[in-house]
């Protein structure tokens, strides 16, 4: 599922107009059970080729469908499958959006660049060219060569990061989130493979989202093409938020949990910790994506949302 809100905003609006018209709507449509390329839909949709085209250009620039060039008997022809089932639009942003007036640190850390790590097979990563690391063998995540990981995948553990925290001595902090694509980790892939994903930040557990599968019914639509069919191909954009109420997890409630208990003040860096319990029910493992793998271009993003205490005095 594709979740969109205010918080961001470019997102909402390149993908409101993908869906504003019927034809890209009829297109979505055909493509709910298989792939067809270009000419299959202009005659299935009884539409020109060159209008059929235009609108494949907006939906794969909304992220709607991904498209893959294939041999023909002349030439290449494009074929295209859709990147999601079902859009989720959220317009009412509710207790958990940002307060206004906040001033925001925002940073990205590459998956690759984890500081610990505790890792059972299966488990790998791959890079933009290809494999890094001897498959299934838990020592190599050790070597200098995994600060370049693109694709991360583990059956058990856990991956740690040191994320800077380069805000003003005197803030509070009010709020943070953390976002990141990630799924559980199978053989091959399996979609119903559940797996129990936590997050800890600085020790503390904010919650569990338990995924319901391993990806690769279809390519992510960022895969280098080295990267095989009938592998893990994507996940899922999960954001979890801390503020002075609760955790959530994609705005819903997952702890109780609130910022000030996290110690984030005066502190130059934020420790965050992503695993499966050995003790979980469902324990799938992780695959986790880096900008370069999978349907969302990003590593892991954390925002903080603070106030200065000035600030905080005059309100």
């Amino acid at each position: 599922m594709l979740e969109l809100s205010f918080r961001d905003p470019e997102r909402l609006v390149t993908v409101a107009h993908a869906l504003s018209t019927r034809a890209r709507v009829d297109m979505l449509q055909l493509l709910s059970t298989k792939s067809l390329n270009i000419m299959e839909m202009a005659e299935a949709l009884g539409l020109p080729v060159s209008t059929v085209a235009n609108n494949v250009k907006v939906l794969e620039t909304a992220g709607l469908i991904n498209t893959e060039l294939q041999p023909a008997s002349r030439g290449a022809m494009k074929m295209c499958s859709r990147n999601y089932d079902d859009v989720h639009i959220v317009l009412n942003a509710g207790k958990s959006a940002p307060r206004q007036g906040l001033a925001k640190y925002e940073m990205e850390m590459p998956i690759g660049h984890y500081s610990d790590c505790e890792v059972q097979p299966t488990c790998g990563m791959a890079g933009a060219d290809g494999l890094l690391v001897r498959h299934d063998e838990p020592a190599s995540f050790y070597h200098p060569k995994h600060v370049a990981a693109q694709l991360i995948w583990l059956r058990k553990g856990y991956l740690e990061y040191l994320l800077p925290l380069e805000i003003p001595l005197e803030a509070r902090i009010e709020a943070l989130e953390v976002s990141m694509e990630l799924c559980a980790e199978a053989p091959s892939y399996d979609p119903d493979w559940p797996s129990d994903i936590t997050m800890w930040i600085n020790g503390v557990e904010i919650g569990t989202w338990t995924c319901p599968g391993d990806f690769g019914d279809r390519r992510g639509r960022l895969n280098p093409a080295w990267w095989p069919d009938g592998s893990t191909q994507y996940g899922v954009l999960k954001t979890w938020r801390v503020d002075g109420s609760a955790a959530t997890l994609d705005m819903q409630p997952v702890s109780a949990v609130t910022v000030d208990e996290l110690a984030l003040r005066r502190r130059p860096s934020l420790r965050l910790r992503l695993g499966v319990k050995p003790d979980a029910l469902h324990q799938g493992g992780i695959s986790l994506f880096g900008r370069q793998f999978g349907d969302c271009e990003q590593d892991i993003v954390l925002k903080v949302f603070y106030s200065l205490e000035s600030e905080g005095k005059s309100l």
